[in-house]
């Protein structure tokens, strides 16, 4: 059986076809250290993104504990995506494993720490508020073809999605339609924001030239809610933009002039990753329209995906 074949019998739905890409697993040709603040709890973590072996995919490390980029182990949080397994979590994974999925690093270990030892939390630093410094480094330490640990490498599938499929909450909602190439349409509804964007292209154009400089956005009048709730407490106008309904952009210029929508692209590639499954391609091949959408409803389409109930 080939793999391809041994995918799609592994799937409960017949939303999704796994299909070759005509490429091979590929990994880091070395290693990548980054360190900084993060976006919520304010501390400063260290990260450390390692070589893998072809047919293991992402795998984050933390106190010892391997918990996969993978849909199974993400769990509900506010404004980021977080996974979880047996009481350790790790948050804010978004911004590095879009730019992983985007730049075909299919195989490796993310090493993350705090400075304090005894956490059983650590949160991905923010850096600028995009994906930019992961995508440099990622750039700077380039890649190569992994191989398994018996020395041998793997065909990288990807998932085409076969039938319509939409996923909602209130008045948010993503579609997925089936396609020959990835596209995505991202809409949002902000004050003084250009609320459309649409994409063509394959992840890594997609991601490089639209999506890996766009900076997080808010609305001015939610930060100190955020901040009463303990979220955002290494926000900054350094690492995020911020709007107000009357003034409009309190710290321009902005990078792009959607750059919002953008954004939405970035974490939505990060978010769907998480359908990746042994070194394959996460992202679906699909026309992914999404409007108002967040990280709870991105991990809502892929466990739909995933054949599971939301």
């Amino acid at each position: 059986m080939s793999l391809s074949a041994a995918f799609n019998s592994l799937k409960s739905s017949n939303l999704i076809s796994w299909k070759t890409t005509g490429k091979l697993q590929q990994t880091l040709a070395g290693c990548i250290e980054l360190a900084g603040k993060t976006l919520h709890t304010g501390k400063v973590s260290k990260v450390k993104v390692l070589p893998g072996f072809a047919g293991e995919g992402r795998n984050f490390e933390f106190q010892s504990k391997l918990i996969p980029a993978s849909i199974d182990f993400a769990r509900e949080s506010p404004l980021c995506t977080t996974l979880c397994k047996d009481g350790y979590k790790i948050r804010t994974v978004e911004h590095l494993l879009s730019a992983l999925e985007a730049k075909g690093i299919d195989n490796c270990i993310i090493q993350i720490r705090s400075l304090d030892p005894e956490d059983s939390e650590v949160e991905v630093p923010i850096f600028d508020g995009s994906a930019s410094a992961w995508v440099e480094a990622i750039e700077q330490v380039g890649r190569k073809e992994a191989l398994d640990r018996c020395g041998n490498n793997a065909e990288k599938l990807a998932p085409y999605l076969n039938e319509p499929l939409h996923v909602l909450r209130n008045d948010s909602f993503i579609v997925g339609l089936p396609s020959s190439e990835v596209c995505i349409t991202c809409g949002i509804d902000f004050p003084k924001v250009n609320s459309f964007f649409l994409c063509y292209a394959d992840l890594n154009s997609c991601h490089c030239f639209y999506a890996s400089l766009a900076k997080i956005y808010v609305n001015y009048i939610q930060v100190e809610h955020m901040r009463a709730a303990g979220l955002i407490k290494g926000g900054s106008l350094d690492n995020a933009i911020v709007c107000s309904a009357t003034k409009g952009w309190l710290n321009p210029p902005l990078r792009f002039h959607d750059e919002p929508c953008r954004h939405k692209v970035l974490d939505l590639i990060g978010d769907l990753s998480l359908f990746a499954r042994s070194g394959s391609q996460g992202f679906p091949v699909a026309h992914i329209v999404s409007f108002k959408g967040g990280h709870s409803l991105n991990a809502d389409l892929v466990r739909r995906l995933s054949g599971i109930n939301v």
